[in-house]
């Protein structure tokens, strides 16, 4: 499918030099930027969505073993904890 774009001319430079760099025509260039931008999928829609969905995939920050481990003795450190019995 043929279609015309716009774009500044600084940009143009740019997919120009790195088309010719990479020996492919600036379609080809423009087409694979356009398919690798689509495939990331879709943006979340604010802030909170993306931590969220960061979350959900990875865990919550901190709740590695170590860092559980490292707070509590910090707490007790600063006598911010509960008190250990002995």
């Amino acid at each position: 499918m043929k279609t015309a774009v716009s774009l500044p001319d600084d940009l143009f430079r740019l997919v120009d030099a790195r088309a010719r760099a990479l020996k492919i025509s600036r379609s080809a260039l423009l087409a694979k930027a356009a398919r690798e931008f689509l495939e990331k999928g879709t943006p979340a829609a604010d802030s909170t969505a993306a931590w969220n969905a960061a979350i959900e995939k990875g865990g919550q920050p901190g709740d590695e073993p170590a860092a559980l481990a490292f707070r509590r003795r910090a707490k007790r450190v600063l006598g911010t904890g509960r008190a250990k019995k002995r």
